[in-house]
């Protein structure tokens, strides 16, 4: 039986700071709405509250006609009520089927089942199309894989009301579609399903109705199918928003900054050759298992390499760790944002030039030069904060991802390599970072983006490399490109 849910002038104080004004608005049963904001709208909030994690300051939660307040997420789920979160809720030291039933752990008499959560959870599994064994430890599995263990984890709990919060984030186009396909049988089942998304094409394909919130702050609730994904993208922002990607330039004839020969990443990438020339943006587009992120992690000394040749700007290379590589010239932002690519606990200074203290040191740190260098850095990459010395966990997606990005760019490489970019940002962020991103390449940089998106890719690419089962399957220039082309090449069925 589904559920009907209601929210009656919810509000939500965090200290001083009210994230929440008085939302209103219901959610009929058996239907998937989609849930639109950009980050900080408070669509998240909303929904932790909906499931248990966090209880409103004010207003009143109304479910099956009943008032409810979860004292826990244990209570929701109880309820019926299920949260997907979008950074990933697991224990990476135990098992996927640990995982999946910790806290609810199936027993017989006073022992644990084990082979009866392996039987559950590998049916879980099988739902949502990942093909790993239950006893494989989350550490060892790769983001896209964890997204779907979270899924699958969801699904064991007999959800009468699942909130889905960016659960494509990390899925390639075939996993994705895999996905809807489970919502809509979900959907037919009876189950409730609030979609939270970024990607506005999704919100067209299989939501019934649309929320959208701006600033804590419900502001409509319509059928899907009386808007654009432009409308729904104006209408999250509260202005209008054109030209998602800049025109692209063509960079002008020259030596290539990076050039692979042959490289081999041993059980990732084989024979894999491809060059980057100044005032390029080359894509990598695949599936996930295709050894895109793999490829560059060999590249850059964070995994072993079989074999072939490296030359920055010429010059043969072959860097040890990171550091070495950032030090000739080549940086690297991990698609883990949280995980790798900034210390969310250390300050937005702390975290800027990380990469870059020698330029700081006189010799000791001149913490003048480093809060320059952020001043500058706020202002150059449209970094949104109120606090210069807050922590980098108090951003936003979108600007976290903007400070990640300056960090790897302080240190004036000639190379970057921006692994999923937009993971996880809100449509308005997309767009500048898609700006920021041309802008890097415009001053005669090359730039790699390694994305799961293929209109990122069309969009913002000069030419697409794709990748399956560690090889190159095609190098294709984007002005005519489509999405269908590319996943065919991705397939193998081209």
């Amino acid at each position: 039986m589904s559920l009907h849910v209601r929210f009656d002038a919810i509000t939500k104080n965090f200290g001083p700071v009210q994230v929440l004004h008085g939302v209103s608005f219901d959610i009929a049963p058996g239907t998937v709405l989609g849930l639109l904001g950009e980050n900080g709208a408070g669509k998240s909030t909303l929904m932790k509250i909906l499931s248990g994690y966090e209880v409103p300051s004010g207003g009143t939660l109304t479910i099956d006609d009943a008032q409810r307040s979860f004292a826990s997420s244990r209570d929701a789920e109880d309820a019926g009520v299920v949260l997907i979160h979008q950074e990933f809720n697991l224990a990476e030291d135990l098992t996927v089927a640990q995982n999946i039933f910790l806290g609810r752990e199936k027993r017989r008499g006073w022992r644990l089942d084990d082979e009866g959560m392996r039987r559950a959870a590998q049916e879980a599994l099988g739902a949502v199309g990942l093909a790993v064994d239950p006893d494989t430890r989350v550490r060892d599995l790769i983001v896209a894989e964890k997204q779907l263990a979270e899924i699958a984890k969801a699904l064991s709990r007999n959800a009468r009301l699942l909130v889905m919060d960016e659960p494509t984030a990390t899925l390639t186009p075939s996993e994705s579609q895999r996905l809807f396909g489970l919502i809509r049988s979900l959907r037919a089942q009876g189950t409730t399903i609030v979609y939270i998304s970024h990607k506005l094409d999704e919100v067209a394909r299989i939501t019934d109705e649309i929320v959208v919130m701006r600033d804590g702050r419900f502001v409509m609730r319509r059928p899907t199918a009386q808007h654009s994904r432009q409308q729904m993208a104006n209408l999250m922002v509260g202005r209008e928003l054109s030209n998602m990607f800049p025109v692209r330039r063509r960079p002008e004839p020259a030596a290539p900054l990076l050039a692979v020969r042959g490289l081999n990443v041993p059980g990732w990438a084989h024979d894999v050759s491809f060059e980057v020339r100044p005032g390029e943006i080359l894509g990598f587009a695949g599936l996930v298992g295709a050894g895109r992120t793999e490829l560059f992690e060999g590249l850059l000394g964070l995994r072993a390499r079989d074999g072939g040749t490296v030359a920055l700007e010429g010059r043969p290379v072959a860097f040890a760790d990171p550091r070495a590589a950032a030090r000739a010239g080549l940086t690297y932002l991990s698609e883990d944002r949280k995980g790798c690519g900034l210390h969310v606990r250390l300050p937005l200074q702390d975290n800027l030039t990380l990469m870059d203290l020698d330029r700081h040191a006189h010799p000791w740190l001149d913490r003048r030069s480093e809060a320059a260098a952020l001043t500058r850095a706020v202002a150059d990459f449209g970094i949104r904060t109120r606090d210069l010395g807050a922590r980098a966990g108090a951003l936003s997606g979108g600007n976290q991802q903007k400070l990640a990005m300056a960090k790897v760019l302080q240190p004036g490489p000639r190379v970057v390599v921006l692994d999923e970019p937009t993971r996880g940002v809100d449509v308005g962020a997309k767009r500048d970072i898609y700006f920021l991103i041309d802008q890097v390449a415009a001053e005669g940089r090359g730039v790699v983006v390694i994305s799961s998106e293929l209109m990122e890719l069309i969009g913002l690419c000069h030419r697409v490399v794709v990748m399956r089962a560690g090889t190159v399957q095609a190098t294709l220039d984007a002005d005519h490109l489509t999405e269908e082309e590319l996943i065919a090449h991705a397939t193998g069925t081209h």
